[in-house]
């Protein structure tokens, strides 16, 4: 009788050490990892910019473990960012969220009729609608930079920002050194480009958010919070933020895209 107690209880032990070691074997699971969600995210830049000021928001989004590529427009047309959007966009292996800054909003606004885009996510973007330009709709809220002398054009048709002034009206939100890198390593990009019509909206048929920079001098702000109204797009609102927020507010931006990224399921 004694034997039988004793195997008896080592029985017990052992089936307690076993479902232990099957506990541990088991994946931690983040809270961010609760439900599903879009894995994909396509970050496209604006105007004198390139796709390295996303670096930010890429190391968060990443450590999150999203996939995510950044498109490289080469600014030189219209025609020619929507493809290299849509390039980026055929390299996913499953739905992504579309996400772009300033003018890069009209850039996804029509590549991102796509199949594979789930939502779209503007961050202190323009936002035209079918027959539109941004150019048009700049003209609805006119911004500080439009009424300035900081814009410059080359002889061939190429616009870029006075590098003196290019903190003043794009930066003024990140620090001095920083902002005078920008300045002298922005990308011009083609005037004809800001005039660009769209043809076909993505954000009449998916969700979108909004991203305002409250204190946007290239955008005016009244702009971006009509775009959101007119859209029905969630929006929020980073204080104190300049046309820059993706650079200096990287941590607001990607929660607004882990957001749509949870709420854009597919």
């Amino acid at each position: 009788m004694e034997s039988l107690r004793r195997l008896l209880t080592f029985l017990s032990i052992l089936l307690i050490l076993l479902a232990d070691l099957a506990s541990a074997a088991q994946p931690i699971k983040s809270t961010r990892d609760v439900g599903h969600r879009v894995r994909n995210i396509v970050l496209v830049h604006g105007a004198w910019a390139d796709g390295s000021g996303w670096k930010g928001v890429y190391n968060i989004l990443v450590k999150d473990g999203y996939h995510v590529t950044i498109v490289q427009e080469p600014l030189t047309s219209f025609d020619q960012d929507v493809a290299a959007t849509r390039r980026a966009l055929a390299q996913q292996n499953g739905p992504c969220i579309l996400v772009a800054h300033s003018y890069g909003g009209s850039v996804i606004t029509e590549a991102g009729m796509d199949a594979t885009v789930a939502g779209l996510v503007y961050v202190a973007a323009h936002m035209p609608d079918v027959g539109e330009s941004e150019a048009l709709d700049g003209k609805r809220f006119p911004s500080d930079l439009s009424k300035s002398t900081a814009i410059r054009k080359t002889a061939d048709g190429f616009d870029y920002l006075d590098p003196v002034q290019f903190r003043e009206y794009f930066a003024a939100d990140l620090t001095t050194e920083q902002a005078a890198f920008e300045a002298h390593s922005q990308v011009l990009i083609a005037d004809a480009n800001f005039k660009s019509v769209i043809t076909a909206p993505a954000w009449r048929s998916k969700p979108s958010w909004m991203v305002v920079a409250a204190k946007d001098r290239t955008i005016n702000p009244e702009l971006e919070r009509w775009y959101a109204a007119r859209a029905k797009s969630r929006k929020v609102e980073v204080e104190g933020a300049s046309h820059s927020v993706y650079v200096s507010h990287p941590k607001e931006v990607a929660t607004v895209i882990e957001e749509a990224a949870t709420a854009s399921q597919k």
